[in-house]
Order: C-alpha cells, then structure tokens, then sequence
C-alpha cells in the first residue's frame, strides 16, 4: 500500500526537501504541496492525502487552524495530520493536540525518521513516545480544558482494555504492550482499538489525552 502524503508550509524549500526525503520511499508518494493553511485544507479535500505534515506558522490561516478544519472535514477514517515545527514550545504541542493532530516533531529530524513518522501515524499509532513528550502530554491533559470522559465510556472498559490504555498512555507500541503483558501483538493492538472506539478517541495521541484526563495513566497493572 502506498501512503499520500500531503505538505503544507510556506517555504518552498522546505516542501521540496520534505518531497525528495519522502519519495525515496517505495511505499510514500507526495500528492500535493501546500503553501499556507487554507491551500491545505482545499488539497486536503480534493487529493484525500493518508498523512499530512503541516507546518505552524504559515501566512493566513496557519497550520494550527488548518488541523482543525482537515480533522473536521475527514472523520476518524481520514488524514491523519503531523504538525512540524522549528519551534520547539510547549503551547505549539498543546494547540496541536487541541487540533486534533495525530502527531507533533521538530523539522531537525532525520531523513529515516521523517519516513518511519509518516507510516507511524498512517498505521494508527501516535507519535508520543518520548518521555519529554509524554510529560508534556500530562501537562497538556491538566490544561487542556476539555470536558472528562462521560463514566459510561469509562464502565465500559474492561480491566485488561484500562491496562492497554495506560500503557499507551506511557509511550509502549502493541509489541511492547504485548510483551509487557504476555500476548500477541495483533491482540494488544486489538484492545487498543476496542478502548479507543469506547473512549470515543479519534486516533492513539487522542487516546493518550483521554487517559491522562480520566485518570487511567499510570493504573497499576491487574495480576
């Protein structure tokens, strides 16, 4: 399967270093190039990009507001959006998490690393596994303002779905779920869609939220 990834920033440069690093990939194709926010949001809709890596601060409608439009316009099953930035800030993540982001990275990353983000978050995971990151998140989920999770959806979950959720919340993948928690794979990743669908989270950075506001980070695991 090939991954459509969609870049929006305002410097030219900046797109075509981002589109030769991506499309030395096999399975990344680059469909479209935006040059502010609102430009975003109309490829957005016309291309139906997997990913898009959206820059901050752009002219006119910014990358901030574009996010919220994008996540608006596609629904659960749509583009996922990564915010990129030089900015290294606290209030850029929480904004970007409020958005609706699936993900958050400093333009300085590595080429491998730009590529292994875009099929990251395609796949459905976030990209918060960093403990920088993770801390942030927990700020970000006391700040936030957002109502708590209805108790309804938090009596839904099952003891080993709360388990799941919380260690998600501290950054593990499914592999690592599973070897934390003596199961396959394919089954953590299994729990963590079922909590996500009761929690009503649109993707993992949103379940990670939804764990720090309800209090499942941090549980103590069942025996």
């Amino acid at each position: 399967m090939t991954i459509r990834v969609l870049l929006a920033d305002d410097q030219a440069l900046v797109r075509a270093g981002f589109r030769v690093l991506l499309e030395r990939a096999d399975d990344i194709e680059v469909v479209g190039e935006a040059r502010d926010g609102d430009e975003a949001v109309v490829l957005a809709r016309a291309r139906r990009p997997d990913v898009v890596l959206m820059d901050v601060r752009m002219p006119g409608c910014d990358g901030l507001a574009a996010t919220r439009r994008i996540v608006a316009d596609a629904g659960p099953s749509g583009a996922k959006v990564v915010v990129l930035t030089t900015f290294d800030l606290d209030r850029y993540l929480f904004a970007a998490l409020r958005a609706g982001a699936s993900g958050f990275l400093l333009k300085d990353l590595e080429p491998d690393a730009l590529r292994q983000a875009v099929r990251t978050v395609h796949a459905g995971d976030a990209l918060l596994a960093s403990r920088l990151t993770r801390r942030l998140i927990s700020v970000f989920a006391d700040r936030a303002g957002r109502p708590p999770v209805a108790p309804e959806r938090l009596a839904a979950l099952t003891g080993r779905e709360r388990e799941v959720v919380a260690l998600v919340a501290d950054g593990l993948s499914d592999r690592e779920i599973g070897d934390r928690l003596a199961m396959r794979p394919a089954t953590a990743k299994t729990h963590v869609n079922r909590a996500m669908a009761k929690l009503g989270a649109r993707d993992r950075a949103q379940l990670v939220v939804l764990a720090y506001q309800s209090g499942l980070a941090g549980v103590p695991r069942s025996e």
